[in-house]
C-alpha cells in the first residue's frame, strides 16, 4: 500500500515571531475523546477512544533523565489544521484531532502529560531553539533540510491535495489544469514550493500560462478565496482537504480532485514529530511509544476517528526520508 504525509507544509526556517499564544492543554476528556482509566491495575493508564493505553516501561526507560523527572512536556502546535489540530469548538481554547490524541497516547506510554501551546507554523522551529518548547506535534513534514535543526520521529505520510468548488465548475482533473489559473494557498508551506519549484516549470514545458499563486495567511484563508470566487482552488496536503470538504455545509461547499495517478497526494512525503538534533534520546523514547502505540491499535483507531487511515505507516522510524 502506498503510504501518504499529512501536511505537506512549511519551510519554517525563517525568522518568525516567537510569542505563544496560549497554553492549551491535551487531555480533556470531553474533547480529546479520552479519560482517565478506571482500571486499579494501572494509575498511569488512560483510555483513548476506548482502548487503554498504559506506561511502556520500555519506552519510558529511554527518556532523558530531565524529562522523567519534570513529568510533563509542552509541543508546539499550530491550530487550527483539521484534522490534524483544531479547536473542539468555535471560541474554545480547547484542542483535538490527530496530532493532539496521539500527542496524548504518546504521553500515556512514556508516563508524562504532553501539554499543546499554541505557535504559528513558520515560528516553530525558532521558538524549538529558543526553548520556548520541547517537540512538535503539527503534521510537519520530515524534510532533510529540516533535518539540519531537528530530528523527526515520523509518524504518518501524505502529498498534497487540490480542493475545489463543489461540482468542479472549472473542470480540474490533474494538477497541469491548475496551469493559468488563479489558485490559493497557505505561505510558508510545501506547497508552495511544490508549485514554484516543480508545476511551474511543467506548465511552461507544456505551453501553458503559469500558475497565478495567491497566498494567505491561513488554510482558512485560502479556502474563503474559492468561496468568494477569486481562487479556482486552494491546495493543502489531500486529507486535510478531504476533512475540509466533508465538513463543511454537509460537502456542499467543497470536494476534492482525485487524480487516479496520484491517489494519496502529489509529492507525497512523511510527517514527523520533531526535537531539536541534539535531543536524540528523547526521540528514541518517542519513537519507542509510537510503535507500541501502532502495536497494540491505538494509532490505527486514532486514525480511524478523523476518518485518515490512508496516512497511517507501518513503522514508527527516526528520520525516515534520509534513508
Amino acid at each position: 500500500m502506498e503510504h501518504l504525509t499529512p501536511r505537506l507544509r512549511r519551510s519554517a526556517l525563517a525568522a518568525a515571531a516567537l510569542a505563544v499564544t496560549g497554553v492549551l492543554i491535551a487531555g480533556c476528556a470531553s474533547a480529546a475523546g479520552t479519560e482517565p482509566s478506571t482500571d486499579g491495575d494501572s494509575a498511569e493508564a488512560v483510555t483513548i477512544l476506548g482502548v487503554e493505553v498504559a506506561v511502556d516501561e520500555d519506552a519510558r526507560a529511554l527518556l532523558p533523565d530531565d524529562i522523567a523527572d519534570a513529568g510533563a512536556v509542552t509541543a508546539a502546535t499550530d491550530a487550527p489544521y483539521a484534522p490534524f489540530e483544531m479547536f473542539v469548538e468555535e471560541g474554545s481554547e480547547e484542542l483535538t484531532g490527530v496530532d493532539i490524541l496521539l500527542g496524548e497516547a504518546i504521553g500515556a506510554k512514556l508516563g508524562i502529560d504532553v501539554e499543546f501551546a499554541q505557535q504559528g507554523f513558520d515560528g516553530i522551529i525558532p521558538a524549538l531553539q529558543a526553548g520556548n518548547f520541547d517537540l512538535t506535534i503539527s503534521a510537519m513534514t520530515s524534510s532533510v533540510e529540516r533535518m539540519d535543526v531537528l530530528t523527526f520521529v515520523d509518524y504518518s505520510a501524505s502529498g498534497t491535495g487540490i480542493l475545489t468548488r463543489a461540482g468542479n465548475p472549472d473542470d480540474i482533473e490533474t494538477y497541469l489544469d491548475l496551469c493559468g489559473k488563479n489558485v490559493a494557498v497557505q505561505s510558508a508551506t510545501s506547497q508552495v514550493e511544490l508549485v514554484n519549484d516543480v508545476w511551474q516549470a511543467e506548465c511552461e514545458a507544456e505551453g501553458l500560462e503559469p500558475v497565478a499563486l495567491s497566498e494567505f495567511p491561513s488554510d482558512s484563508d485560502a479556502q474563503l478565496a474559492i468561496t468568494a470566487g477569486k481562487a479556482a482552488a486552494s491546495l493543502l496536503t489531500k486529507p486535510s482537504a478531504g476533512y475540509v470538504a466533508k465538513t463543511t455545509n454537509d460537502g456542499d461547499t467543497f470536494m476534492v480532485v482525485e487524480d487516479p495517478t496520484a491517489p494519496n497526494g502529489y509529492d507525497a512525503t512523511l510527517n514527523g514529530i520533531g526535537v531539536l538534533k541534539e535531543n536524540e534520546e528523547f526521540a528514541e523514547a518517542i519513537q519507542a511509544a509510537l510503535q507500541s502505540l501502532m502495536d497494540d491499535g491505538t494509532y490505527e483507531a486514532i486514525l480511524a476517528e478523523f476518518g485518515v487511515e490512508g496516512i497511517g505507516i507501518d513503522e514508527a522510524t527516526i528520520n525516515g526520508a534520509a534513508s
